[in-house]
């Protein structure tokens, strides 16, 4: 059987199993806090895989590994040592405080947390409308798992990327957390198990020992085995690759649909399993970057039959040339799962907040029956939906034809800036004692001014040029903001509006 057609199989298989867990989660879904955290609590093992699958993304499977195939050790110390060490810390001391507070309030998200922890309504709204940067993570997992399935369906990538986002973005729309946290769970597994053959699929370079796995990366490019590759755009010393990465690492966690997932969890006592799953799960996920070296060594010159490869594509390329159709479809399958575990959990996270903290407090209900006002408030949140899905089209699109460099580099942009805003509204409001409201705000607009100041204005030589580093841009917010902040905590404290 050809690729095309294996393919159009496994997804119209794919498609029945998702569509059965949103026929069933729509059907438990009644307001919008149902379609936020689910009608009931879930288990930890269920809601710590969600977490792994959600952490993870096309990005993780299709896209990083691809800047491992193109700058090598240092592409992969970065963003599969670094950022996870920092990323598993910070989520360990973060969430047990923030699931607590979360819960007592009842808070849907992380904007609506915002406003409760500090009392100030603006708070939220201001986050509910940094909430739109994070459209950009979704239009680069869209663009990644259009070029995973264009070529395999030998298709166009426009047809691909519309059917995709109205197939997803449509499902979204009924049954959010309730249909989100299974179909998470079984791309989880799936996702584990396509990441094992990942890393199995390059066994032969290790033929003649590590050294000699090392030694024909060299061949290519002695700079592919170094730590620190001086050719490269993004991970040319210690500062872009050890230092701004662990600032983005121990951030990361501060994105909706990270942190609020601790919310699902039916008691307090399960936190402690919930993270052991999801760590250990994501782990796995992370070393799938490593592929980016049989990648690299699989097209020495980044070609295939003389047709220079985009970054994104390496990947999918990779994958459609080593695998023969069997296994190739069961890879498909967990790429397809990685990418929509993350892209499920932004579509919920970002309409919900878009909906709860900034539309219906802009617009508001006429009616004062309940019923009416539940109605009123889900059938806003399909329309914000349904904008987001045309907007995730006409974006994505203008990805897959003008590149810079990567879709990467467009998500990294505005995905860091978010939770470098929201890193120390999070941190004093979990830690903080008669938090002043200026400190938090001063600290999420210091870090957004300061992030898209670097990165566009060109303020380090680590953010000019047509490729600039939005890590370096966002461990700059995060050091300001949290200057900014802890000042103004410790000096101001006891002075005008003050937390309970």
């Amino acid at each position: 059987m050809s690729y095309s057609n294996a393919t159009v199989l496994l997804l119209i298989a794919y498609a029945g199993v998702m569509l059965y867990f949103a026929i069933r989660g729509a059907r438990q879904t009644r307001s919008l806090a149902d379609y936020a955290l689910g009608s009931q609590g879930f288990s930890p093992l269920v809601v710590g895989l969600s977490l792994a699958a959600g952490i993870t993304s096309a990005a993780t499977f299709i896209i990083n590994p691809g800047f491992v195939a193109l700058y090598g050790w240092s592409a992969f110390l970065a963003m599969s040592l670094i950022i996870p060490i920092a990323l598993y810390g910070s989520l360990v001391v973060l969430t047990k405080s923030f699931r607590q507070y979360g819960a007592s309030v009842k808070a849907l998200t992380l904007s609506q947390w915002m406003s409760l922890r500090y009392n100030s309504k603006a708070l939220g709204v201001w986050f509910a409308v940094l909430a739109f940067l994070l459209l950009t993570f979704i239009v680069l997992i869209c663009v990644g798992l259009t070029k995973v399935l264009a070529p395999a369906l030998g298709v166009g990538e426009f047809p691909v990327l519309v059917g995709l986002v109205i197939f997803v973005f449509g499902y979204m729309m009924f049954g959010g957390a309730n249909t989100m946290i299974y179909t998470n769970a079984v791309q989880a597994v799936l996702m584990l198990i396509v990441a094992v053959i990942m890393l199995g699929s390059g066994w032969q370079y290790f033929s003649t020992g590590v050294s000699g796995f090392w030694q024909q990366l060299a061949a290519i490019d002695p700079k592919l085995i170094v730590p620190f590759n001086s050719a490269s755009p993004l991970f040319r010393d210690w500062f872009e690759v050890i230092f701004c990465n662990l600032f983005v690492g121990v951030a990361i966690v501060c994105q909706p649909h990270i942190i609020t997932r601790s919310l699902m969890l039916k008691r307090a006592e399960d936190v402690n399993r919930y993270l052991w799953i999801a760590i250990v799960a994501e782990t796995i996920y992370f070393m799938v970057l490593f592929t980016g070296f049989y990648a690299r060594l699989q097209f020495p010159d980044l070609s295939v039959n003389g047709t220079l490869l985009k970054m994104d594509a390496i990947i999918p390329a990779y994958v459609l040339q080593v695998f023969p159709v069997g296994a190739g479809i069961l890879v498909i399958l967990g790429l397809i799962s990685a990418g929509l575990s993350t892209l499920e959990g932004l579509i919920q996270s970002v309409s919900t907040t878009l909906t709860n903290d900034l539309l219906v407090p802009l617009a508001g209900s006429k009616s004062h029956n309940e019923e009416q006002h539940i109605r009123f408030v889900t059938g806003m949140n399909k329309v914000v939906i349904g904008v987001m899905a045309v907007i995730t089209i006409a974006w994505s699109y203008y990805q897959l034809q003008y590149p810079n460099l990567s879709v990467g580099i467009l998500a990294q942009n505005g995905v860091y800036a978010y939770f470098s805003a929201a890193f120390v509204p999070v941190l004093l409001g979990i830690y903080g004692k008669d938090v002043p409201i200026a400190a938090p705000v001063a600290a999420s607009v210091t870090a957004i001014m300061v992030h898209f100041s670097v990165y566009y204005g060109g303020l380090t030589p680590y953010t000019q040029g047509a490729v600039r580093n939005p890590a370096v841009a966002a461990a700059l917010a995060i050091i300001s903001a949290t200057v900014v902040g802890l000042v103004i905590y410790l000096t101001r404290k006891k002075e005008g509006e003050t937390l309970a």
